[in-house]
């Protein structure tokens, strides 16, 4: 009995199917997949990135949820957009740069450098996942506003809202990723710290910044993440409203958007030259 032996195929007739990462588009994609499972089976990033903004947000907002404003508006929705904007801010600063300088410390990012993954690639699929949370926010503080805090706004109102706040986490990511090339690893967490909490508090997100002191009042227009928040509050009041609201007269909504470009770019410069920096010097 004679063994049965299939011929091998030759070059020429093999089929040759197509991986599915083929491309840098599907590198990024593979990446940002690889970025989202690895946050979703850490429990505190959810809670701390997602949760916690819903959290504040019933604990400070709701009490005051019933409150109108002479021009008619929900305090609670002003109250959302605070909040929601705080989480925005946080995702920012500590997904992009507090995550980016871990992955520095512990030789990640430059092991990335040898894959045919560019670094903007790398970023990208940070800044993927990022925006995925920052829809999560969204969702989940405009949820418990609508059904706890009685916040009534039309369709257009929360898409607008929603588009507001991912411009407010990709003009912010620039201030994350700067932190985490210019920072040392061991000292972004505390460095993002430094800046987050006087950043979201002089910006008039714990308390409206007309309760604030005068000089606090006077610095805030001179911070990206305000005329975030102006944008924020913009989508659910007035202008009446929002003047009185923040205790002076608001920018204009172009004023808003030329600081967080601004402030894109210019973050965005600083994160670059760190970047170089970090592949000339492999500091780490």
């Amino acid at each position: 009995m004679t063994e049965r032996t299939d011929p091998i195929p030759s070059a020429s007739t093999t089929s040759v199917r197509p991986t599915p990462n083929a491309g840098l588009g599907g590198l990024v994609v593979l990446q940002a997949t690889t970025e989202l499972r690895a946050i979703s089976r850490s429990l505190e990033f959810l809670i701390g990135a997602v949760a916690i903004p819903a959290l504040l947000f019933a604990m400070i907002g709701l009490p005051q949820a019933d409150q109108q404003l002479p021009g008619g508006t929900s305090a609670g929705a002003l109250l959302l957009a605070s909040w929601a904007s705080y989480g925005i801010v946080s995702l920012a600063i500590f997904t992009f740069g507090e995550y980016v300088a871990h992955d520095r410390a512990s030789g990640w990012a430059r092991t990335m450098r040898t894959t045919p993954l560019p670094a903007w690639g790398y970023l990208a699929a940070k800044l993927v996942v990022g925006v995925l949370c920052a829809l999560a926010i969204v969702v989940s503080t405009g949820a418990l506003a609508a059904a706890a805090g009685g916040v009534s706004v039309t369709v257009g109102v929360w898409i607008r809202f929603a588009l507001v706040m991912l411009l407010g986490l990709v003009t912010m990511s620039t201030l994350g990723f700067a932190i985490a090339f210019l920072a040392r690893p061991r000292a972004a967490a505390a460095t993002a710290n430094l800046l987050f909490l006087p950043l979201s508090f002089l910006s008039g997100f714990f308390l409206p910044l007309r309760n604030l002191p005068t000089f606090v009042q006077d610095l805030a227009p001179y911070l990206p993440t305000h005329h975030l928040g102006q944008l924020a509050w913009r989508q659910f009041a007035p202008v009446s409203d929002l003047d009185l609201w923040i205790g002076t007269s608001a920018a204009s909504a172009t004023t808003n958007l030329a600081w967080l470009v601004g402030s894109f770019v210019v973050f965005g410069l600083l994160a670059r030259w760190g970047a170089a920096r970090e592949a000339t010097t492999r500091r780490g």
